[in-house]
């Protein structure tokens, strides 16, 4: 379980080809307090850590994984937003992210707004997702307020802080991004269709 508040980047050092896996190797600054079977997000994918060698892990990514997210299109030197799972006990200073995927979104435009930024996404409607006004959703594993809430589109406003030290400031237009939809908005979806 995570916030989808970013506790740091990490940069890409290694990518190696595992049959239809990949193993990914990171340099972060908290790599030396990770430990094997750890469970990190990165960007908003939980993988388990299988080796760490001083300040760089590794994290294995199965097919499914890469089906359904950005970590295919990494490369050597890429940032990638890292979050360790919560504390029981820790103040829930974002949303509730599992760290499961649901799907990979584009994004479509970047506003600057004079100290704040609008960027908006849009998403393969035909997968079943929605957003909802002022819900959460996940962008590569930063928690984030929907707004401008479309049948397969939406937007978020985006800080200063975030946008420093988060993937934000590396978006363009075509970005291809993890989402992870409001898990209670899938809980009200998937109970709405057996009732009907």
């Amino acid at each position: 379980m995570f916030t989808g508040i970013i506790e740091t980047s990490g940069i890409v050092k290694k990518i190696v080809s595992s049959e239809t896996n990949l193993d990914i190797t990171i340099s972060s600054n908290i790599t030396r307090e990770l430990k094997i079977d750890q469970s990190v997000a990165h960007n908003g994918v939980c993988l388990t850590v299988v080796d760490i060698d001083h300040d760089e892990y590794t994290v294995t990514a199965i097919d499914e994984t890469l089906k359904k997210t950005n970590l295919n299109t990494l490369k050597i030197d890429d940032n990638i937003n890292l979050e360790r799972a919560m504390k029981l006990g820790d103040r829930l200073d974002g949303h509730i992210v599992q760290g499961h995927v649901d799907q990979v979104g584009i994004c479509t435009n970047i506003e600057n707004e004079n100290g704040s930024w609008l960027f908006s996404f849009e998403y393969d409607k035909n997968l079943g997702n929605l957003t909802i006004e002022k819900g959460s959703i996940t962008i590569d594993g930063t928690s984030l307020t929907v707004i401008d809430s479309g049948e397969n589109t939406f937007s978020v406003a985006i800080i200063p802080y975030t946008y420093e030290h988060t993937r934000f400031n590396q978006y363009k237009i075509d970005t291809k991004v993890n989402l992870e939809f409001d898990v209670l908005g899938k809980y009200v979806k998937k109970i709405s269709q057996y009732n009907n």
